[in-house]
């Protein structure tokens, strides 16, 4: 199914954190936060301003990024869950 945010929201993709701390140790599933680290799937247009003009958005498909722990709506399409949100809620792009 495509799917195609409107204004200025965004479709993110979680990626999932390492089973394994730094020290080697294995993190059990119930222990684990959900990740606030994903890929952008789709993304609206923009927002129109005062004058009806688009702005226009900073993140693009693809771009890996870093949001809030409560941020977006949780979603499921075609069986894979996904976050919708605004971009305000994106805190940056990690390189």
């Amino acid at each position: 199914m495509a799917f195609t945010p409107l204004h200025d929201r965004v479709l993110v993709r979680r990626v999932e954190s390492d089973e394994k701390t730094k020290g080697g140790l294995i993190i059990p599933e119930s222990a684990k936060e959900k990740p606030a680290e994903g890929i952008v799937v789709s993304v609206g247009a923009g927002a129109k301003d005062e004058d009806g003009d688009r702005i226009a958005m900073d993140v693009k498909a693809g771009d890996k990024v870093l949001f809030g722990k409560w941020s977006g709506t949780e979603v499921t399409l075609d069986g894979e869950e996904l976050l919708i949100m605004k971009e305000s809620d994106i805190m940056g792009i990690i390189a």
